[in-house]
């Protein structure tokens, strides 16, 4: 893959990446969401309404996602300052993250389903990978959609193919067509990336988490200055 179609498919497949991660860790920690990071806040009353005492990782989710956020945006704040450029480093960063989640969801499979420590240092490896790739679209990716949270991407997809439809304003209309050309493919990508989340994990369990891992890692290859054209 050549650089220039790695960066210009990028949102694409780290929205795969999300959907993939998102679900998997899902349905193998207990209903944790690592994308959808306020969903927690939502399992959080239902567990504490229902009396289910595992809340940890819920209750640590959104802190974790927040202050991942802030030292991501420190770090790119200081390669910045040295002149480098901010999206390999994170992507190394998150891939970083994704290999530590899988490694620890493969080697405590039998504990994730709890509040065991181990199974809430892996769900916040999770929140934190999502985390970065969350802030290295809005630090590295200029006009880019959000590729870990649909609902905003699905609200402007939405309104902009009715302004399409309607059609009554040519600016309007040019628009609305480039909102659409933005937001659906990271919404197609998150889409295709739970489908095949929920499967990998029927089939694997937490050992599913190698291919957010391996787009990761291939995303990272690609981007190199060095990779070939295509």
């Amino acid at each position: 893959m050549g650089r220039d179609l790695a960066l210009a498919t990028l949102p694409f497949t780290l929205s795969l990446i999300a959907g993939s991660t998102d679900t998997i860790g899902f349905l193998s920690l207990n209903g944790l969401f690592t994308a959808h990071i306020t969903g927690n806040l939502v399992m959080l009353a239902a567990h504490l309404i229902t009396g289910d005492s595992s809340t940890l990782s819920y209750m640590l989710a959104v802190p974790v996602f927040a202050l991942v956020q802030l030292l991501t945006s420190l770090f790119a704040s200081h390669l910045e300052r040295l002149g480098v450029a901010t999206l390999r480093p994170l992507l190394s960063l998150q891939l970083l993250l994704l290999v530590l989640f899988l490694l620890l969801g493969v080697t405590c499979r039998s504990q994730l389903h709890s509040d065991a420590v181990v199974a809430v240092i892996a769900g916040m490896f999770g929140v934190a990978a999502m985390g970065v790739q969350t802030a290295l679209v809005q630090i590295s990716l200029t006009n880019t959609p959000s590729t870990a949270v649909m609902t905003t991407n699905l609200t402007h997809f939405a309104v902009a193919l009715g302004q399409v439809l309607a059609g009554r304003d040519v600016t309007v209309v040019d628009n609305a067509r480039r909102c659409i050309s933005r937001t659906f493919p990271v919404i197609a990508g998150f889409g295709v990336g739970c489908a095949t989340g929920a499967a990998g994990e029927a089939q694997w369990g937490p050992a599913s988490l190698a291919l957010p891992a391996a787009l990761a890692l291939l995303v990272l290859i690609a981007t190199s200055p060095q990779a070939p054209a295509s």
